[in-house]
């Protein structure tokens, strides 16, 4: 069974940097790409990045390129995305998902980042 759990979000002011983390375990990680996806209030998902395994090519929504950096950890089994320069508009639920540019993965519970001055 797939399971991902999301963690690292908060409360956090605009220009400021939050790192989220996502544990994953169910499946074969080293093999699997992954990507984050996330949920603004009253919208619909959104696909912010993707990680391909095993080569480790990264690709960015246009709205996070250069300010969000997707990475993994293959020992730990875990996934990183690395958020700075925060603005209001990345307020959402951020939640990690399987596959590669889809918000159609598995995901996990998720985890709040709110930008806010």
């Amino acid at each position: 069974e797939v399971q991902l759990v999301e963690s690292g979000g908060g409360l956090v002011q605009p220009g400021g940097s939050l790192r989220l983390s996502c544990a994953a375990s169910g499946f074969n990680f080293t093999t699997n790409s992954n990507s984050w996806v996330r949920q603004a209030p009253g919208k619909g998902l959104e696909w912010v990045a993707s990680i391909y395994n095993p080569d480790g090519s990264t690709t960015y929504a246009s709205r996070v390129q250069g300010r969000f950096t997707i990475s993994r950890d293959s020992a730990k089994t875990t996934l990183y995305l690395q958020m700075n320069n925060l603005q209001p508009e990345d307020t959402a639920v951020y939640y990690c998902t399987t596959g590669w540019v889809t918000i159609y993965g598995s995901r996990g519970q998720g985890t709040q980042v709110t930008v806010s001055s």
